[in-house]
């Protein structure tokens, strides 16, 4: 098969990438930075989602095509630049596949799709969109999902997406390098809200799973066409402890008091709003108002219907997880 990876040089991308050339896929690897892959079956191609004619192109000969890329934002501001990658790119790539004949498309969602700012409890694809998103990032892959599951069927293309949530493993270029560099600098002193929370976690090679049982499974005959599916370990766990077992491997300090939501949120919008006033743009890596929320909140989600409709089963355990990635931090 040949297939074609957009955000081939990301965290997940370059897992999915090499993963699919390790069981004989010829891989066309996409993204703003051309990767490095040793295998002779990975072609590295740059290229911007918002440019037609090289989606176009890259498309050429594709049988199945895995987005990935997207543009991680939670602060309000700047979200023009996140609709145009996240929502016009992904309505580029759709049209692309459609005009080259491309058969089949797997969509990397997110679980933040059906976030809206209250409790998710072992929550499963019956949950609506929200109302109101608390993100330009949430809000602009909640719109590429719906795109991509309507264009189901049109122009022969069958599509399905993948929502994951908090993914983690070894490469990790976001979540585990922002928590890291906070500890050992000594910023990352206090937590915040309700630590009895729980939330999910995707290690990284169960979401890849995910995302091939989709792509082969995605057949005229098969019910997955149009189809979203959360893929998580299924473990929830506390997001203060599962960070604090990430700390406790490299011997670093966990947080050692609570700052109550109010105060916290306030710091946030305080923040997110003088940086809007001097045209600064807040850095992910501080918390943003949406995440104060997602850390004040339960939010789990139940795979059963990837089980049944995929046969997914998380074979890597978070526990696993933790100590597969933390043997390469240290």
């Amino acid at each position: 098969m040949r297939a074609l990876v957009t955000g081939s040089n990301g965290f997940v991308g370059q897992h999915l990438t090499r993963t699919l050339a390790a069981r004989g896929d010829e891989v066309i690897a996409f993204d703003l930075t051309p990767g490095s892959f040793s295998d002779p079956l990975v072609r590295c191609i740059a290229g911007d989602l918002r440019d037609a004619s090289a989606l176009r192109d890259a498309c050429e000969g594709v049988q199945t095509v895995f987005h990935v890329a997207s543009r991680v934002q939670t602060r309000r501001t700047g979200a023009d630049e996140v609709r145009e990658v996240n929502v016009g790119g992904t309505e580029k790539l759709l049209d692309a596949c459609r005009e080259r004949r491309v058969p089949r498309m797997v969509y990397v969602s997110s679980a933040s799709v059906v976030y809206a700012g209250r409790d998710i409890e072992r929550g499963d694809e019956t949950l609506p969109y929200p109302a109101h998103f608390h993100a330009p990032y949430a809000e602009t892959k909640a719109i590429a999902e719906r795109l991509v599951l309507d264009a189901n069927g049109r122009g022969d293309v069958l599509t399905c997406a993948v929502r994951p949530h908090i993914v983690f493993g070894p490469g990790d270029t976001r979540f585990f390098p922002a928590v890291l560099g906070r500890a050992r600098s000594g910023r990352l002193k206090a937590y915040v809200g309700d630590a009895r929370k729980l939330s999910d976690f995707t290690y990284v090679d169960n979401l890849i799973d995910g995302l091939l049982l989709a792509g082969d499974k995605l057949t005229p005959s098969s019910a997955v066409g149009g189809q979203a599916y959360f893929v998580t370990n299924g473990e929830p766990r506390s997001f203060w402890d599962f960070v604090g077992q990430l700390l406790d491997g490299l011997n670093l300090k966990r947080p050692s008091f609570r700052v109550p939501f109010p105060i916290a949120y306030s710091a946030a919008a305080f923040r997110e709003g003088l940086d809007a006033l001097r045209g600064v743009a807040t850095s992910e890596e501080s918390l943003t108002r949406f995440t104060i929320r997602y850390l004040t909140t339960h939010h789990y989600f139940s795979h059963d219907k990837a089980t049944r409709d995929l046969g997914y089963r998380p074979r890597v355990s978070l526990d696993e997880g933790i100590a597969k990635t933390l043997m390469t931090l240290h």
